[in-house]
């Protein structure tokens, strides 16, 4: 494991390290899944990023596997929240209890702590709760810290919130609010598994219990992984790529595409450009670059754009999927500066 000190918070890794780091940790957790080899990298991603994931896909995808393999990989305090139709939001966060002061000092309240109050929390099902309970995770999402009686508490570093939710078309699920899932780095989407997976999956599960791997990665080094991911470069022409990209993703511009006008009823905003940013820097930092990449934005866009765009009538009547918009996105958007130049070019011409 690699050398990081406690007490030096400007600490970084080089290059080199936080790819070794990154990839310890996805050995640890291939241990225990079976494949999803895509949906580890964009959760490990959003994790180098310092972002929350939401993880949508039918039960028994594995989803609540991966959180607690990943949970059991990285040397952090971890909880989980199972969602369900009664939980209540002090349930999630927490509330004072009355308790009687010792040495007959007569009786005072005392916070009791929710299981928010981790590292790494795992909302489980968090789309069968009530949108009540499902908003009381938004402050300590937003500003890592939980607002009780008035008293506001600093949640520990590093803070990730992995969510699971099931399809929102099964019975028994709440849509999550706009603004709840604005505030997921990534939006993962997990796939049945191939039929050489389930083999896998059936060998592993009907014979003796696994463990979950050990520890691999510190909060220390966890700490400076961030840290060094957010030194990763990014030239300009990058972000006026990652900013075109939102743009065209928003029917209100005039630079959308046709689809977007059609299908999409409210556009990404700045979050959906900066988890762009964000999820570049993470894919170059994963393979030892300190540069950031056209094809590195091309790689997160689908997670980090999906679950921004609220699609209209015509686009859910027609099966119009935000992933389909994102891809005529890509498509319409040019990257590079001199494809842009020859764009306008062609558009004055005709």
């Amino acid at each position: 494991m690699t050398s990081v000190t406690t007490d030096d918070e400007t600490k970084r890794l080089d290059p080199a390290q936080a790819a070794e780091t990154v990839k310890k940790i996805r050995a640890a957790v291939g241990r225990v899944l079976v494949g999803q080899d895509v949906v580890v990298e964009q959760v490990m991603w959003a994790m180098v990023g310092g972002g929350h994931v939401l993880l949508e896909g039918a039960p028994g995808l594995g989803k609540t596997l991966l959180v607690r393999a990943l949970s059991s990989a990285v040397d952090l305090k971890f909880s989980r929240i199972q969602f369900t139709p009664d939980l209540m939001p002090s349930d999630v966060t927490g509330t004072h209890i009355l308790v009687e002061g010792q040495g007959g000092g007569g009786r005072r309240f005392q916070l009791q702590k929710g299981p928010i109050f981790a590292q790494v929390v795992l909302a489980d099902e968090i789309n069968r709760a009530t949108p009540k309970t499902q908003s009381a995770l938004l402050e300590a999402m937003q500003e890592h810290s939980v607002t009780l009686a008035g008293e506001r508490h600093v949640l520990d570093e590093p803070f990730y919130v992995l969510a699971t939710e099931n399809p929102i078309e099964m019975e028994g699920t709440y849509p999550l609010p706009e603004a709840q899932l604005d505030r997921f780095l990534f939006k993962v989407m997990v796939p049945s598994p191939t039929e050489d997976e389930l083999v896998a999956v059936l060998g592993r599960t009907t014979g003796q219990e696994s463990s979950m791997p050990k520890p691999v990665v510190g909060r220390d080094e966890l700490m400076a992984l961030r840290r060094t991911c957010r030194d990763v470069a990014v030239a300009e022409p990058i972000l006026r790529y990652a900013a075109r990209l939102v743009r065209a993703c928003d029917p209100a511009m005039s630079e959308a595409p046709s689809i977007v006008k059609r299908a999409i009823r409210v556009g990404a905003g700045v979050r959906a450009a900066q988890a762009l940013v964000l999820g570049a820097k993470a894919a170059a930092l994963s393979t030892a670059r300190m540069q950031a990449s056209f094809e590195d934005i091309q790689r997160v866009a689908k997670p980090a754009l999906r679950h921004r765009m609220i699609r209209s009538f015509e686009g859910e009547a027609d099966g119009i999927t935000t992933d389909a918009v994102v891809e005529a996105v890509l498509a319409h958007v040019p990257a590079r500066p001199t494809d842009v130049s020859r764009e306008v070019a062609a558009s004055r011409a005709s």
